[in-house]
């Protein structure tokens, strides 16, 4: 049976959830509320400079290239992307570089020279990072855990057995501290945290599964930059035969007399009828704005927030050799930056610095002997600070810092400047107080405390996105839209 399905939000779980859905044979109808598609995924041209406005790592691209072949198109006729050698160079104010290799054996070798580290503890690390990705991903990444028959599996039921001994019940960091020594070691590794917005000092020993992510299935870089996997997606969805509606935000999920189920949805030109609907939308403001009058899980809604960011997207007049597509710029006093992001709500006087440059593959992206730097700190969420007091001042450390180590003067190179803080992150993603990923993952509970893909209390309305499960971030968004669309097709008898 067909089914008429209404999704709120073109972001990249969005667009994913329509292709799938489309692939299953359903009439799907995109509502956004930009003139534009991608969500966090867009992008910006600024006086001869391009710059991607929101996420810059890419890995396990297979996940994009299966909504290409679901439809027997070759994904390269249509997106493509190279392969990394070098995954990020990194950078401490003592002088010490590091140029992380994204081949395993080389890794290990450089990275225990550098930082004075045993091989085998840094292989032994990185195999049980290898064993925690595959036992937990049948439970906490391909599955929804709020169906009974996700438990009922060999996997699901294999991984619950492990779960005491994959470090559940110590955090990032006192995991880390039984392999490593060096404190840059332990600062190298512990990064892992904010790629899903949290503190490592806080976040599971778990979490450590995530430099499998790049080991094992590799970084990219797709050409045309990051904006291109949204692009691609959306053009595919058109293709087709997906319907958008552009600059047509929703208004009100709309519910039945009895407020068990949607009838459809209310933009702000009328109302669609539809017999299922889905929201792409953060999950906080999907209840106080789309369904004001339902009960809301307030204890889901009241999760802690992931961090968000503060991006200076720079037009640099100088191209630097030792830099790469990815960089880290280390904080002194790594400790003290998450106490200020998550305790405190204010920027660190010394904040670690990433700078992205996407000219090192794309050269048209900036002027000849140019580069486009895209410079992104971590930061609290929008709690009502001075983010302009925050901004000048963090430009300015930033500068400083940036200065020194790359031995130059860096202010004076600036040509353009863009500046995206949190409170613009929320205006334009409706993400709540521009929380990059959602809820924190600072708990040993995160990953169930998640807000589920659907809930019993809405017979018909499913969500997916970063901020449901199972999280934030391009891979789980794409696989947020593989859980829901099966599971649309198991309610509704369509596998």
């Amino acid at each position: 049976m067909a089914l008429k399905i209404g999704i709120v939000g073109a972001g990249i779980a969005g667009l994913a959830t329509a292709l799938r859905l489309k692939a299953q044979g359903h009439d799907v109808v995109v509502f956004e509320s930009n003139t534009y598609t991608g969500g966090k995924l867009h992008a910006l041209e600024l006086e001869g400079y391009r710059f991607d406005l929101g996420p810059s790592l890419f890995t396990m691209p297979h996940f994009v290239d299966e909504l290409f072949t679901l439809f027997n198109e070759q994904p390269r006729d249509y997106f493509n992307y190279i392969q990394k050698e070098n995954v990020c160079n990194y950078f401490w104010e003592d002088g010490t570089r590091f140029v992380a290799s994204g081949n395993r054996e080389a890794f290990v070798q450089e990275f225990s020279q550098t930082f004075n580290e045993d091989p085998k503890n840094v292989s032994n690390f990185l195999d049980n990072s290898a064993l925690k990705y595959e036992l937990t991903s049948p439970l906490f990444i391909e599955q929804s855990l709020h169906r009974f028959s996700t438990y009922a599996s060999l996997k699901t039921l294999k991984a619950i057995v492990k779960l005491p001994s994959l470090d559940v019940h110590k955090t990032l960091f006192k995991t880390l501290k039984s392999y490593f020594q060096n404190p840059k070691s332990l600062q190298f590794f512990s990064r892992h945290a904010t790629y899903n917005g949290s503190s490592p000092y806080k976040t599971p020993g778990i979490m450590s599964l995530i430099p499998h992510l790049e080991m094992h299935f590799g970084t990219f870089y797709p050409k045309g930059g990051m904006h291109e996997i949204s692009q691609s997606l959306f053009r595919l969805a058109e293709r087709q035969g997906v319907s958008f509606h552009l600059n047509e935000g929703v208004e009100e999920i709309v519910l039945s007399s009895d407020r068990k189920r949607a009838k459809g949805l209310k933009t702000k030109r009328q109302e669609y009828d539809f017999d299922v609907v889905v929201s792409n939308m953060d999950v906080v403001p999907t209840y106080r704005k789309l369904l004001p009058t339902l009960k809301a899980p307030e204890r889901i809604l009241k999760q802690e927030r992931s961090s968000s960011a503060l991006i200076f997207y720079w037009g640099i007049a100088k191209s630097f050799k030792e830099l790469d597509l990815h960089n880290i710029f280390f904080s002194d006093t790594y400790a003290e930056e998450f106490k200020a992001i998550f305790e405190d709500k204010v920027l660190h006087k010394d904040p670690t610095v990433y700078v992205n440059i996407t000219s090192k593959h794309s050269p048209n992206d900036a002027p000849a002997n140019n580069e486009n730097w895209f410079v992104m700190i971590n930061a609290p969420g929008n709690y009502g600070q001075d983010w302009d007091e925050f901004i000048a001042l963090s430009r300015e450390r930033i500068i400083a810092k940036l200065s020194r180590i790359l031995h130059c003067d860096l202010g004076a190179l600036i040509t353009v400047e863009h500046v995206l803080d949190p409170r613009g992150i929320e205006r334009s993603t409706q993400s709540y107080r521009g929380a990059l990923y959602g809820a924190a993952s600072n708990s040993q509970f995160s990953a169930f405390l998640r807000h589920p893909n659907h809930r019993s209390a809405l017979s018909n309305v499913y969500f997916c996105g970063g901020s449901s499960h199972p999280g934030g971030g391009i891979p789980l968004c794409l696989q947020s839209g593989k859980i829901v669309s099966e599971l649309i097709a198991n309610d509704f008898n369509n596998i």
